[in-house]
């Protein structure tokens, strides 16, 4: 009897852990070719998100579990940005604006011109860009972002808040 109803108690949570697990919001990532075809054919196209990661860089693994895998961080990124994952050593050219970006060997690894771009020049794993609805550079952020933080840097540049103030006007405003 206790072994039945130890099972019944086992198998229910594990159906309710798996339907919480299919409502969850996810990140859906885009190549950054994807991310400026819809910024120039969506009729409201959205602000476009950089992750720029390497392979081996645990901050990156971290800040994918902790930070874009919560549910409010997920909700948010997904309707304001274009999502695109950039790997900062990848080795696949990339078309931008007439320009062919391309992986650059460098001692034992190398990087991505594009990322390097992206990142002004500073590699630092991880870092996010920020750009607007044509691809223009808001601001490159580098390090590890805990959720509520990253979020308050996702909606000052989402919500054009950066227009209107500085960051450290708008920090010390919303504690």
């Amino acid at each position: 009897m206790v072994r039945k109803s130890l099972f019944t108690l086992l198998t229910s949570l594990g159906f309710a852990l798996m339907s919480f697990n299919s409502t969850a919001q996810t990140v859906e990532w885009l190549s950054w070719e994807e991310a400026i075809e819809l910024a120039g054919t969506d009729k409201n196209p959205k602000k476009i998100f950089v992750d720029v990661y390497t392979d081996w860089c645990g901050w990156c693994k971290k800040m994918d579990k902790d930070t874009f895998q919560n549910p409010q961080v997920a909700a948010y990124m997904s309707k304001t940005y274009y999502m695109v994952k950039l790997d900062g050593e990848g080795k696949e050219p990339i078309e931008y604006k007439g320009q062919t970006f391309k992986y650059v060997p460098s001692g034992r690894s190398g990087y991505h011109e594009l990322a390097a771009a992206l990142m002004q020049g500073k590699l630092s794993y991880p870092t996010t860009i920020f750009l607007d609805e044509q691809a223009n550079m808001l601001s490159p952020v580098p390090g590890y972002q805990k959720p509520e933080p990253f979020l308050k840097i996702a909606k000052y540049f989402g919500e054009d808040i950066h227009k209107e103030k500085d960051w450290q006007t708008y920090v010390s405003e919303s504690k």
